[in-house]
């Protein structure tokens, strides 16, 4: 059985910016540093491997959710940008990924596939898709009511421990419990410092007429982001809105999770403006939709999956934004783990590898807000002076890397 505090789909899993990336919040050298280069490979290999996993469930189980596989885009607009995608495909070939899965595109390649304006090199890979995160979730939440499971919503399950689940009113045993609540793991007391909420933004336009279309040339859904420290990502929906979201929104004190968070005019309107400057076209169109929600980030900055089958207890997440391929693959992994198959997705690098926990208010609340105000202010300087902020990056990369 499931146990859902609100609906379906509240959380990230149908909020979310609507992205099935293949890639991770850690990088093959990160990996390779903890666990060695064919454990790095092999860690994004399964991860690409993701994204046809996901196409057949979708197919099999024919749920609607506006899947296309178009790729993705990275695009860099200074030079400091351009150092940062030129080192990212070096990478992949230092791992023995090829052109097939990272490159980068001629001018005429971008322009064909997205006309984007002061863009001066761009990287292409095509494991990545677009879909409509609501309708998956409905969709997947179908299919395992339709299997027997059930899914109580409107259940906020209080604590929990071995073999048992409290909630406000009632009290569940069960010989395996399951912890995936991400960034409303907070909310639990016990779990008070496990993963910060860091909320993400997002606002879609009204949809683009065709003249407009045929403006940006956006032909193949690709998604698209580009090499700033501060996150943004956009995708073309299937109804052909512009979907635009952005991180950088403030950490609440003490890890509240509140709906009055959900919508931030300031943080907004800073989307509204990124996404006008990326997608000039987006200034003829209004903005319909606003909307937002927490992400869970662990201390390293790494999603784990946890079993201990002594106990029964397990977890999985912490996903830093790129959950929905990567929790496919998590889930994959937790069901081999729960039934002790020796299967291979089990010697993956992220299995039973939790991160520490965050640090004591008011510690904890400097330190993240600090650090996003490290990363906006790195964006500014190399706009305005288009070489690398080498102070501010030695303190992110020192914060990140503890």
């Amino acid at each position: 059985m499931i146990f859902e505090s609100n609906q379906i789909g509240f959380g990230a899993s149908g909020r979310n910016g609507g992205w099935c990336s293949g890639f991770l919040p850690v990088t093959l050298s990160e990996l390779e540093k903890t666990h060695g280069r064919i454990a790095a490979i092999e860690m994004y290999k399964e991860s690409f491997r993701t994204l046809d996993e996901i196409e057949n469930v979708i197919t099999d189980l024919q749920i609607d959710c506006d899947y296309h596989r178009g790729g993705t885009i990275n695009g860099a607009t200074n030079l400091v940008q351009k150092s940062r995608v030129d080192a990212e495909i070096s990478e992949m070939r230092r791992f023995g990924f090829g052109e097939d899965d990272y490159r980068t595109l001629t001018r005429d390649e971008l322009s064909n596939r997205l006309n984007i304006s002061d863009v001066i090199t761009a990287s292409y890979t095509p494991h990545c898709a677009a879909l409509n995160p609501a309708k998956l979730v409905q969709g997947l939440a179908n299919a395992v009511e339709n299997l027997g499971v059930e899914i109580y919503e409107n259940t906020n399950v209080v604590e929990y421990a071995d073999r048992h689940v409290k909630t406000q009113n009632h009290g569940c045993k069960a010989n395996i419990v399951i912890r995936a609540t991400e960034g409303f793991t907070s909310q639990i007391k016990r779990h008070r410092r496990t993963l910060a909420p860091l909320y993400s933004y997002m606002v879609a336009t009204e949809p683009l007429t065709p003249r407009q279309l045929s403006t940006l040339g956006w032909q193949n859904r690709e998604t698209y982001h580009d090499a700033r420290n501060m996150i943004i990502y956009a995708q073309l929906t299937q109804d052909n809105r512009i979907a635009f979201g952005g991180r950088g929104a403030p950490y609440h004190f003490a890890s509240r999770v509140k709906p009055q968070y959900d919508v931030h005019t300031e943080i907004h309107e800073k989307i509204i403006r990124s996404m006008r400057d990326v997608f000039r076209v987006s200034r003829e169109l209004e903005v319909t939709h606003r909307w937002g929600g927490p992400l869970g980030v662990p201390r390293n900055w790494k999603p784990s999956v946890n079993f201990d089958p002594k106990t029964g207890l397990g977890s999985l997440g912490g996903y830093v934004g790129d959950g929905v391929a990567a929790a496919n693959l998590a889930a994959r992994t937790l069901a081999h783990l729960i039934i002790n198959d020796k299967h291979p997705l089990t010697d993956l690098p992220w299995v039973n590898h939790p991160s520490r926990k965050w640090e004591i208010e008011p510690l904890r609340y400097i330190g993240i807000n600090g650090l996003l105000k490290i990363s906006e202010s790195m964006d500014d300087h190399e706009s305005k002076h288009n070489k690398p902020d080498k102070i501010r990056s030695f303190i992110l990369e020192k914060f990140l890397g503890d």
